[in-house]
């Protein structure tokens, strides 16, 4: 089994820079790819990006690609998002979530751990 804790969300303005950070417990974590999720007020979860589980592919939605970063740490059972550029309509909760064995984009379905959540806002 997988815990995951997000942290690093917070305010931020326009174009300015955050990363997320995910903490992950058990001793599989380099066993799973990675992905980070956001939901924003009134409308459903979205995919942001993915690492797969040996960290050699990555996968971005395209509103955040050449801005957000996605990385992992397996030594020290982290996954990161770096989110630069950032634009009001990034404002989100930000999950992270974890696929066994999977690639950079594993189905939703697949993803069978999830955080409580970090929010985001960037304001104009």
């Amino acid at each position: 089994q997988v815990q995951l804790v997000e942290s690093g969300g917070g305010l931020v303005q326009a174009g300015g820079s955050l990363r997320l950070s995910c903490a992950a417990s058990g001793r599989t974590f380099s066993s799973y790819a990675m992905g980070w999720f956001r939901q924003a007020p009134g409308k459903e979860r979205e995919f942001v990006a993915g690492i797969s589980w040996l960290g050699d592919s990555t996968y971005y939605t395209d509103s955040v690609k050449g801005r957000f970063t996605i990385s992992r740490d397996n030594a020290k059972n982290m996954v990161y998002l770096q989110m630069n550029s950032l634009k009001p309509e990034d404002t989100a909760v930000y999950f992270c979530a974890a696929a066994f064995l999977a690639g950079a984009l594993p189905p939703p379905r697949d993803y069978e751990y999830w955080g409580q959540g970090t929010q985001v806002t960037v304001s104009s």
